[in-house]
């Protein structure tokens, strides 16, 4: 067994193009760590609806160039089985895209090389930029394909690979099977024509058409006199936000400076997501020193916003729900017309909100690659800090252009001497307190995921918070309007449980929704509490169910 293991090995060594993942595997071979060895030759990375994402290393499951190759070749193939033109002048284009972590440049190099060696065109974006300048940049330059090399807010360890086709949405299946299938069927890297030029590098006009396409966000002549603390969150956000917000014509953002560069070692968050503890930790700090309206923070690859008020005496974040509904609110008083659309895991609010203006509203399964194809889209959002405010510029969750909008949004309450807390009180008097939270458990062993989701299938609860479970729908078969997934969804008397695997991290999530009806404003802080309660009851009936 272990002699197989070390032939593996050093096959996949002969191939490796990385010096360094050479090093680093030719290192292990030689002291024999079997242990290790297993881990990255126990299977390969699984290529599906979120493209590839895992931790940096050698071996077929740990993102490297060998990997990546062996991906954009796949991705290649599909294309040109799709009919895309190759070959000649008329040669479909794949844009690509690239966030500031290790190794990034290197796969979105390596992606155009196979790109090109197959017959298509390929173009990559001038320096690390904004994950919605990519999305935007495929439907402006008419590409085929699209790809963007980033791990999102995933730890320093990892990086990841998102495939966009040429609507600029997500890939969905079929089509994640059907690269995975050419994926696999790449005999060897030797096979992979790899040229050593060929493909474009896009000057600063794709970045200025995104730019400008920002201005049409906001309505002509609002009010742009929010104040604000800004932070990157070590990422790629920071040029492009600042400059956004200059066109606009807001104050300049104050700069959580610690974090405003890029940085792949992300030194001063454990995590570098905002909805993780600690991670706003400096941005409250600064907030507390210049006495902001409001305090915007973008991940690392700048596609999800994050919005912090000061509450009382201190700051607190917003949870995605929260500026969900406010955008959504902000959007109908502006006279919006269209589809408004989120994932199934995010606050029934927004449908409250579409029907009383006599919107269309849909679900869709978790994810912008479902909620970007909804039919006449005008506004998406899904409660993981992500939020489509200009569906014809970018078909993907953009945090730019969500932070000019929530910022025109507080701007124009600032006007009326009213604050972002203030609408949400209105909206929960309006429709209904919406209180939700989230369960959520980061795993080491993937199996305890697995685990937990047969349990619930096996002794599903009927009662949660003392609350009776009126309806458990198995998401695995799909419904009227949802393809199948891995989840399973509770109806309770005033309240919703919806569990499944994360698709992008090892974490179980599962997501709570309470309801409870408000006459008015001075009934709020006791449907608060009430609320509370019942989602903290929930959270530990919950627990006890999944084993977790």
């Amino acid at each position: 067994m272990h002699e197989e293991l070390i032939a593996q090995a050093q096959a996949w060594l002969t191939e490796d193009p990385d010096p360094d993942t050479r090093a680093e595997l030719a290192g292990l071979i030689d002291a024999r760590d079997h242990a290790e060895l297993a881990a990255r030759f126990s299977g390969t990375l699984q290529f599906g609806t979120a493209g590839l994402r895992g931790e940096l290393g050698a071996g077929p499951m740990r993102m490297n160039r060998t990997v990546v190759i062996r991906a954009a070749a796949g991705l290649a193939a599909y294309l040109k089985k799709q009919g895309v033109p190759h070959g000649d002048d008329t040669a479909g284009l794949v844009v690509i895209g690239y966030d500031a972590r290790y190794k990034s440049r290197d796969f979105a190099l390596d992606t155009a090389a196979v790109m090109t060696g197959a017959g298509l065109r390929a173009a990559i974006l001038p320096r690390p930029l904004p994950t919605p300048v990519l999305a935007f940049a495929i439907r402006h330059l008419g590409a085929v394909a699209g790809v963007e090399v980033t791990a999102s807010h995933n730890p320093p360890r990892d990086n990841g690979y998102k495939v966009y086709l040429g609507d600029g949405s997500q890939i969905v299946p079929p089509a994640d099977a059907d690269i995975a299938a050419e994926i696999a069927a790449v005999p060897s890297l030797t096979t992979v024509r790899r040229p050593t030029e060929g493909w474009d590098t896009l000057d600063d006009s794709v970045l200025d058409a995104y730019l400008a396409r920002t201005d049409a966000v906001l309505a002509e002549g609002s009010p742009r006199t929010a104040r604000t603390v800004y932070t990157a969150m070590h990422g790629v956000g920071k040029d492009v936000l600042l400059a956004a917000f200059a066109r606009a014509g807001f104050p300049e953002p104050v700069l959580v400076a610690e974090q405003a560069e890029p940085d792949p070692d992300f030194p001063t968050v454990a995590f570098p997501n905002p909805e993780e503890p600690g991670a706003m930790d400096l941005a409250f700090a600064k907030a507390r020193e210049t006495a902001p309206d409001l305090i915007i923070a973008n991940d690392p690859d700048a596609d999800r916003c994050a919005v912090a008020v000061q509450d009382g005496s201190d700051w607190r974040m917003l949870r995605g729900d929260e500026v969900g509904a406010l955008l959504a609110a902000h959007l109908v008083r502006r006279g919006a017309r269209g589809t408004f659309a989120e994932s199934i895991v995010s606050s029934s609010l927004l449908g409250r909100i579409a029907e009383k203006a006599g919107l269309r509203h849909v679900e869709t399964l978790t994810g912008f690659k479902w909620i970007a194809r909804a039919e006449g889209l005008r506004y998406g959002y899904e409660e993981a800090l992500g939020y489509c405010v200009d569906p014809d510029g970018v078909r993907d969750k953009d945090g730019i252009t969500a932070a000019l909008l929530v910022t025109e949004l507080a701007s124009q309450l600032k006007e009326e001497g009213r604050t972002l807390l203030d609408l949400l009180d209105d909206l929960a008097v309006e429709h209904g307190l919406h209180a939700t939270d989230q369960l959520s458990v980061r795993v080491e062993d993937l199996s305890l995921i697995a685990a937990a989701m047969n349990r619930l299938r096996e002794r599903p609860p009927t009662e949660l918070a003392g609350l009776p479970v009126t309806r458990t729908d198995d998401l695995t078969q799909g419904t009227d309007t949802l393809p199948p997934t891995d989840g399973l969804r509770y109806t309770l008397e005033g309240a919703r449980v919806i569990v499944r695997p994360s698709g992008t991290e090892p974490k179980l999530k599962c997501y709570l929704e309470v309801v409870v009806p408000v006459a008015s404003h001075a009934g709020l802080p006791a449907a608060r509490a009430q609320a509370t309660e019942v989602l903290e009851s929930i959270k530990r009936d919950l627990s006890t169910a999944a084993g977790i």
